[in-house]
């Protein structure tokens, strides 16, 4: 199974990767309402680090930010439920069927390869920031001696007029133009 298409229904909500009741029962081949009527009757299984369900304000900015929703869930009157990693392995073990456990390895599968390219562009962001400090270190460093060049010049042409004549003469020699 390919892990693109579940990794674009998980979302974040509340600060976790959750995935919809809508897109799990899609995945489930189930309807949504046999879904949550599932949940309910098993409801002891999920305390609230594994499913929660959306306030309508939750839902609304959900809706303003995800243009990929189904339009039936996005009209929906009905809050979904949001379920965790650890909810989603434990729907599973509810549903039971060949589907919902095949199911249920591939989105367990996707979300620990999220966790992986997160941590990839945490550590890739962390090696930037450190790459950004060397060179900042080392443009004030250019900075700062092309300052002293254009104060010691400046210094050089103040001395050259109080030079005599003599002392203010051509070199003799090869000349770069």
């Amino acid at each position: 199974m390919e892990l693109l298409p579940i990794q674009n229904k998980i979302y974040e909500v509340r600060g976790e990767r959750i995935m919809f009741d809508f897109d799990l029962a899609l995945l489930f081949d189930t309807e949504t309402k046999k879904l949550k009527q599932s949940v309910r009757r098993n409801i002891q299984r999920f305390p609230n680090t594994f499913m929660f369900e959306l306030t309508p304000n939750e839902w609304r900015e959900v809706v303003t930010n995800c243009d990929h929703l189904p339009s039936n869930a996005r009209f929906s009157s009905v809050l979904p439920f949001a379920f965790t990693e650890h909810g989603v392995t434990m729907l599973a073990s509810i549903l039971k069927s060949d589907r919902a456990i095949k199911m249920n390895i591939a989105i367990v599968t996707a979300f620990v390869e999220m966790k992986k390219h997160l941590s990839l562009y945490t550590e890739l962001a962390k090696k930037i920031h450190e790459l950004e400090q060397q060179t900042n270190t080392q443009f004030m460093e250019i900075y700062e001696a092309l300052e002293n060049l254009i104060n010691d010049t400046y210094l050089l042409k103040e001395k050259d007029k109080k030079l005599t004549k003599w002392e203010q003469r051509e070199e003799i020699g090869f000349k770069k133009k």
